[in-house]
């Protein structure tokens, strides 16, 4: 018979539930203060009043509505001298509750975080897998309680958000496509759901990274924003109105057949030129592999020998994020967005080659002046997986903050 323990991680399960298909809205009221103490936090009242528009009896219901769920906490009054009327004391985020989980599918392996209300990765572990479905959904349950009770015990867990590349639907919970790992019509959701007790969003990696840069990165107080992913997939992910594009059955932002590699190079969708046969990391590897500049195809080996300067290595990563900077003007002029975000490992780990990549903005977009402001790094670099994972269930919180109230009460 199955045990009845709760484990130190439920402590306030259930909590956020997954979103049902065709489910809007953005939480009202109470979720636009906490969307606005997340932006200007710590602040009072007052300010969150002009802020949001609401009234400031409002803004103290809904502020109270926040603390009692444990997603905002008081702070003591700042010092000063002291002003007339009732004194002023700041609210902020509360760090200490409440935790999210997160899991993001790699060609590799999976790698496991867990990240506060702010998005701060708190702790992650890898674990590798050999791509089946059954090893990498076999590992996450296998592995994910032992995780959370060493790096989440006495906080509540308020979801667990599973994101990977390629076509993703994010209302079904189902990765509808992931060329390199084989996997088609795969049901994620219902099939973690199950076997974690926890509320399982499941969405793609660059829409996950979109909706983390729109809450705490280079997307904070802007309404426009594109996302390019560049890994061993290729995804973009468009936002607008401070809202994430998704298409039907969430297929926008497929970018990975864009006719922007070279000409011989064939795909495996059986066609020449596209992007993701020119610029992922499994063929950059193999490439680097038979030049002799790796032992093996690893990519990680690739970035190893460029950090000591081979005389190989380096050409290759500059030669991809060229091709990566043709992408982005392309995506530039058809979206005009007011930032584009490069996730991208040599923009990470080599930033000096950026200008690289800037060149060829430059060179390609008839839209875009200023390249280094208009094209930016991913806000989160080394731990841009682990936040991608973690923030399609913090968007859940931030957007819809009473539905957590009402599963604690159901």
């Amino acid at each position: 018979m199955p045990s009845t323990d709760r484990p130190p991680w439920l402590v306030a399960l259930p909590s956020v539930p997954a979103p049902a298909a065709g489910r809007g809205g953005e939480g009202g009221a109470t979720g636009a203060v906490l969307r606005a103490v997340l932006r200007g936090g710590p602040v009072a009242r007052t300010a969150l009043a002009r802020d949001t528009g609401l009234s400031p009896a409002a803004v103290s219901r809904h502020t109270a509505e926040l603390i009692g769920l444990g997603l905002l906490r008081e702070l003591p009054p700042p010092d000063g001298p002291p002003r007339a009327g009732r004194p002023q004391v700041p609210v902020d985020v509360d760090p200490a509750h409440h935790a999210v989980c997160g899991v993001h599918i790699a060609l590799p392996h999976t790698t496991f975080a867990v990240a506060d209300l702010r998005g701060r990765v708190t702790a992650q572990e890898r674990l590798p897998h050999d791509g089946s479905v059954g090893d990498v959904l076999g590992g996450i349950r296998g592995h994910l309680p032992g995780f959370l009770h060493r790096h989440a015990a006495g906080r509540s867990v308020l979801g667990l958000g599973v994101v990977t590349g390629g076509w993703v639907d994010s209302e079904q919970g189902i990765v509808v496509e992931h060329a390199p790992l084989g996997w088609r019509d795969v049901p994620v959701r219902s099939v973690l759901t199950a076997a974690t007790r926890l509320p399982v969003h499941v969405d793609g990696h660059a829409r996950a990274l979109a909706q983390a840069e729109l809450m705490f990165g280079a997307g904070v107080g802007r309404e426009e924003l594109v996302q390019l992913f560049v890994g061993n997939v290729v995804d973009a992910a468009i936002a607008t109105g401070g809202s994430v594009l998704r298409g039907r059955r969430s297929g926008a932002g497929d970018v990975a057949h864009l006719p922007l590699g070279a000409p011989g190079q064939r795909c495996a969708c059986g066609r020449t030129g596209c992007l993701q046969e020119a610029v992922s990391e499994l063929n950059l590897a193999q490439r680097a592999f038979e030049a002799g500049i790796v032992p093996v195809p690893d990519f990680r080996l690739l970035l190893s020998r460029a950090r000591d300067g081979h005389a190989g290595a380096v050409p290759m990563l500059r030669e991809r994020l060229r091709t990566v900077g043709r992408a982005a003007a392309l995506l530039l002029d058809v979206i005009n967005p007011e930032v584009l975000v490069v996730a991208e490992a040599a923009a990470v780990h080599f930033p000096e080659l950026l200008p690289d990549l800037y060149e060829e903005v430059a060179a390609h977009s008839h839209l875009c002046t200023d390249p280094e402001r208009a094209v930016v790094p991913t806000s989160f670099g080394e731990q841009v997986l682990a936040v991608a994972a973690g923030a399609v269930v913090l968007d859940a919180v931030y957007r819809r903050p009473m539905e957590l109230r009402t599963a604690r009460s159901a």
